[in-house]
């Protein structure tokens, strides 16, 4: 289907049972929860989803049930995080064949490339996508920095539509559009950034704790796409204790638990990640059950 870049995407988690094996009824549960709060889109096997730690055959395993629960309702993105770029193009067209709408790539993993490695990445995926690409920027987890002016650079491959700007610095979003104009929708990917991302003329966030809260999620974007910045703030003020969970390399084992508090997931990762244990998993634990406590109707 034609992806309208604009609203709120989950990086949905990818869920796992006990044994570590993937829980597939458990994610066509999620991955509808999601589609019925009113999300606009959903990305599968990004970093939030553990693609680190997926096969090739799992990661078209989700993709698949994410097609088959969306239905045509709302686009799928498939994320692209490999460490070649023969594999990177691999995933790209066994992806396409299995209907996915659109890709999320991300630069080279593990290995940090240049400006010129980058962009070389970047035209070579492109060239076998028949589907619009965003490009992730995540220079602070990552080490690429996909700069501006890079994406100037990249304006003239039709494939590249969108872009998720995670690089922390919000002034990112006026920098792009100032560069470029309109050429590319910008999403923002940092979560407690989001507010002010979006006041800054962002056309989507790429969310992870809209995992557990969707409706409040999708309830900010909506406010403020009706220039209703005051009561959008009000419940970005409310979540943002929350949405800092994002930022942190326990983000995943963060949502997941996020996710088991509202009923809708379970705690299981696949190692070398370990669920929360002690004081650190009671910290995060009292966040979001003040969250819960104080929770707006929405």
């Amino acid at each position: 289907m034609k992806i309208n870049w604009k609203g709120i995407f989950p990086a949905v988690t990818t869920k796992f049972k006990l044994d570590e094996t993937l829980d597939f009824s458990a994610m066509e549960k999620h991955f509808n929860f999601q589609i019925e709060a009113g999300v606009h889109g959903l990305v599968v096997n990004g970093s939030l989803g553990e693609n680190g730690v997926l096969t090739a055959d799992e990661k078209i395993d989700i993709l698949k049930i994410a097609v088959e629960v969306s239905g045509g309702k709302i686009p799928v993105l498939a994320c692209v995080a490999e460490t070649t770029t023969r594999e990177a193009k691999r995933c790209v067209e066994r992806a396409q064949k299995n209907n996915a709408d659109g890709f999320m790539v991300l630069p080279p993993m593990r290995y940090v490339s240049d400006r010129r490695e980058t962009l070389t990445y970047l035209r070579e995926v492109a060239k076998v996508s028949e589907l619009p690409i965003m490009i992730y920027n995540n220079p602070v987890a990552y080490g690429v920095d996909v700069t501006p002016e890079m994406f100037a650079e990249l304006a003239d491959e039709p494939t590249f539509t969108a872009i998720k700007e995670s690089s922390d610095d919000v002034r990112r979003i006026t920098d792009i559009i100032n560069l470029v104009g309109d050429r590319y929708k910008i999403f923002t990917g940092v979560d407690n950034l989001g507010y002010e991302s979006l006041a800054l003329g962002a056309d989507g966030w790429l969310a992870g704790l809209v995992c557990a809260f969707p409706k409040e999620t999708v309830a900010i974007y909506n406010l403020i796409q009706a220039d209703n910045f005051a009561e959008a703030l009000k419940i970005y003020r409310w979540f943002k204790p929350v949405l800092d969970l994002d930022v942190s390399t326990k983000l995943v084992q963060n949502i997941k638990l996020a996710e088991t508090m509202v009923g809708v997931g379970n705690e299981n990762v696949r190692a070398p990640r370990l669920p929360l244990t002690g004081d650190e998993r009671q910290q995060v634990k009292n966040i979001i059950s003040r969250a819960l406590e104080t929770r707006p109707k929405i």
